[in-house]
């Protein structure tokens, strides 16, 4: 039985502590979710665990690498799994500090110049002078674009046809030249030009289409980002040796990837029980980099994931036979389901809100007990997490639940930390997220 843990009173921290400092910045604004978990957290867990030098971080829910660029930054062996494949690859490359900086910049140098070439005799080069649609709008119609499987893919309006033309150009040079590396940090470069420069996109709770950008300053945009990526790899390359690792896997099954005996502390952030579906958060530079290119892939990355969301639960998902036998968990899906007969919901999505939440709270069981093999003892593990109330107003306590699971499993229940609160989007009442803190005994 996990003991109940008092709501922890705030810590003293900025307006907003999961803001990215300006100090952090460097690599890890190279690609981030904009709801990621901070790397000043990460810092906080290091200190707090004591880990050095001498041992093995790992975060199974790696996204975009916030804990393994921090633990390489403190010279801090690490190891990664994710299974979205847009955030495995900029996890990646995130942490690949192999390159130097001026041999990115020339590089960056060789293909604006030549993709502004070639925009510039199309007649689409502003930089220069030149009209945007050439003799007219007519010239909408021979633009590059994606195949229509592709599209389909993507929110709608996405991308406008001029900016997404002038980002595949530069793909195509990007992909042609370079060896591999120059050409993954250029291709993560891009993901984040699409996303915070050139595309629709507008980020909040979920990802929606804001304003339309009929024309984007795409080349110049990325040539600045792999500018700044230029000048980081100048201030982090006397740790470029410092291992960090990432495996495409899925947490559920993390003993494959890792090797026994060898984690010292995990730090991570999973997902949460909610509506959001995280595959569109990514969707845009997913499809656009070649990720994801038809929706049986899109179906074989959800399946990899923890179920968090109606939209990514199937027939044939039984994780929920982890938690049977939690009768807390229980309670809480009886009382979804007594809520959604009540108020006469009765669409597919809504029926399903019961069986998602068992089946969150059971994978993150199987994770939890997958990744014990893998743990030292004593090792020290911290799970950010928050609470929910996205299932007809039905409150989730995610922090206390999954501290129940662990317990269960064998592990140790240190405290829940607070980390910040925030208002729900949809009741307004305010919703802590929290650090769920855990030791790992050892076998007994």
């Amino acid at each position: 039985m996990v003991p109940q843990v008092a709501p922890a009173p705030a810590r003293r921290r900025s307006s907003d502590p999961n803001k990215l400092r300006p100090r952090d910045r460097p690599v890890h604004d190279w690609y981030r979710f904009v709801l990621s978990f901070p790397p000043h957290l990460v810092r906080e867990y290091v200190a707090r665990f004591a880990v050095g030098p001498s041992n093995m971080v790992l975060d199974p829910f790696c996204g975009t690498g916030t804990t393994l660029v921090e633990s390489k930054k403190l010279s801090i062996p690490s190891v990664g799994i994710e299974a979205s494949p847009m955030a495995h690859f900029a996890s990646a490359v995130k942490v690949d500090w192999q390159i130097s900086g001026s041999e990115l910049l020339n590089y960056a140098d060789e293909v604006a110049t030549a993709t502004t070439a070639t925009l510039r005799q199309q007649g689409l080069d502003h930089v220069a002078g030149l009209p945007l649609f050439g003799n007219g709008r007519d010239r909408l119609a021979s633009l590059t674009s994606l195949s229509p499987v592709r599209m389909a893919l993507l929110l709608r309006n996405s991308i406008s046809p001029l900016p997404l033309h002038k980002a595949l150009l530069l793909l195509a040079e990007i992909d042609r030249r370079g060896n591999p590396r120059l050409q993954s940090a250029a291709r993560l470069a891009l993901a984040t030009t699409l996303v915070r420069d050139v595309g629709n996109l507008k980020f909040g709770p979920e990802v929606g289409v804001g304003r339309i950008k009929d024309d984007a300053a795409v080349v110049a945009s990325w040539f600045a980002r792999m500018t700044a990526m230029a000048d980081d790899l100048q201030d982090v390359d006397d740790r470029a040796n410092v291992e960090a690792r990432v495996s495409r896997s899925d947490a559920r099954v993390a003993e494959t990837v890792l090797q026994p005996n060898s984690v010292d502390a995990v730090i991570t952030s999973p997902p949460y029980p909610n509506e959001k579906d995280y595959t569109r958060t990514t969707r845009l530079e997913s499809v656009v980099l070649g990720f994801l290119r038809s929706k049986d892939e899109l179906r074989a990355f959800k399946q990899d994931m923890i179920r968090s969301n109606t939209r990514g639960v199937y027939k044939a998902d039984t994780d929920d036979l982890e938690i049977e036998d939690n009768a807390n968990i229980g309670r809480i899906a009886d009382a979804i389901e007594r809520k959604r007969i009540e108020l006469g919901k009765t669409s597919g999505f809504e029926r399903m809100y019961s069986r998602v939440t068992k089946l969150y709270f059971g994978g993150m069981a199987r994770h939890l007990g997958t990744i014990r093999s893998a743990l030292k003892p004593g090792a020290k593990l911290a799970y950010v997490v928050g609470d929910q109330a996205s299932y007809l107003r039905v409150m989730i306590r995610t922090g206390q639940l999954l501290a129940e699971v662990a317990s269960s499993l064998g592990y140790n229940v240190v405290g829940i930390d607070l980390f910040r609160t925030r208002p729900s989007t949809v009741t307004g009442q305010q919703l802590r997220e929290e650090v769920v803190v855990l030791e790992w005994p050892g076998h007994k």
